[in-house]
């Protein structure tokens, strides 16, 4: 049973962050959208009988699990189209015609392949901002996409290739989820990812990756690489990555030889994640980390001094910037054993949780 230790205390920034993110995704839902009394009657007037067009969000339809086989007429004022969790084989390259305002589309849980979405079937969306096509057959992300997308969920689909030059034109997109599908190192190369100036969360866990993704864009804060068979960080992966704030590593093949010894040290990481890995040392981290798992390696000792950022010996004179910022740390599932080192707390002063 993991023991634990707790002080009051918040994770500020990772909370003002999941709500500006949970803000901006439901925001479309709460509100009556705007159109004219003559539009409106219209997209009420088309909307096809087997689906619902609220009056009062007269730019959304709703044809969820209705077990649709195909795409039905889209009224031309549409802006929100939730077609998940239906039986949708094949996308033809017609189907979205009438739908030039598309902004929000919803495809998942269907059996869409990458044989039966047609070319050119996405790519005459230039309103489309968020494409859902997780949890469908598809093996290989699909191209041309729309311009101006901002998020693309592909998750939980058969994706082994990532055609060279896809996302070439998507200079907005800021999130890239491709978790739980069947990619190897070869189709996440640079080429393959070129284009993407914008992102800002790539998620490639539960794939059969053993290296990093290579050369991700400058812009990148999150990135999710949980259960794949990674084994080593290359010396200098995260210099062209100023921004990364919250990396996961959980459940991969790390060992401290694979870790050079100033790997973490980034001045914007704030959570670390790696977990069910193959560590007997704490790795080094910088001052600047609040949230640290370590859970279930082979961990059997944890020197405080040794892994502190700072001195030790006068941790009254840190400065504000110099004091670490630690305040989660777990060790459960390793070979440490109680009582918690007391160098680890006078340099952490900022624990709220230590978790053994």
């Amino acid at each position: 049973m993991p023991r634990h230790i707790r002080k009051p205390g918040l994770y500020a920034e990772m909370l003002v962050l999941l709500l500006a993110v949970s803000a901006l995704l439901t925001a479309h839902t709460g509100r009556a959208q705007d159109l004219p009394y003559e539009d409106y009657l219209e997209q009420m007037r088309v909307c096809p009988k087997e689906c619902h067009c609220p009056p009062s969000i007269p730019s959304a339809m709703y044809c969820d699990g209705k077990d649709l086989k195909s795409i039905p007429t889209i009224p031309p004022h549409t802006r929100y189209l939730y077609l998940q969790n239906n039986q949708i084989e094949t996308i033809l390259k017609e189907a979205f015609s009438n739908a030039t305002q598309l902004r929000w589309l919803n495809l998942n849980h269907n059996k869409i392949t990458s044989e039966g979405l047609k070319e050119g079937a996405l790519e005459g969306l230039p309103a489309l901002l968020y494409l859902y096509m997780e949890d469908n057959l598809m093996t290989r992300v699909p191209t041309p996409l729309p311009p101006n997308l901002e998020q693309l969920r592909l998750s939980r689909n058969r994706i082994s290739k990532i055609p060279p030059g896809v996302f070439a034109k998507l200079s907005r997109l800021a999130l890239l989820d491709l978790h739980a599908n069947q990619l190897q190192d070869d189709a996440v190369m640079e080429a393959n990812l070129k284009g993407l100036t914008s992102l800002v969360q790539i998620n490639l866990a539960k794939n059969s990756l053993r290296n990093m993704p290579p050369r991700l864009p400058a812009t990148t804060i999150q990135i999710f690489l949980d259960s794949n068979s990674i084994e080593k960080i290359p010396a200098g992966y995260f210099n062209g990555l100023p921004k990364i704030a919250f990396l996961r590593l959980n459940r991969n093949k790390l060992a401290n030889g694979g870790l050079p010894k100033d790997i973490f040290k980034m001045s914007s990481i704030l959570d670390l994640q790696l977990s069910h890995n193959q560590l007997t040392e704490v790795p080094q981290i910088p001052a600047s980390l609040e949230q640290l798992h370590l859970s279930h390696n082979l961990i059997k000792s944890v020197n405080g001094t040794s892994i502190c950022p700072g001195p030790t010996d006068a941790p009254d004179s840190y400065t504000e910037d110099q004091i670490p910022r630690l305040r989660y740390l777990r060790l459960d599932g390793n070979d440490v054993q109680p009582p918690i080192p007391l160098d680890l707390l006078i340099c952490f002063r900022l624990l709220t949780a230590v978790i053994i």
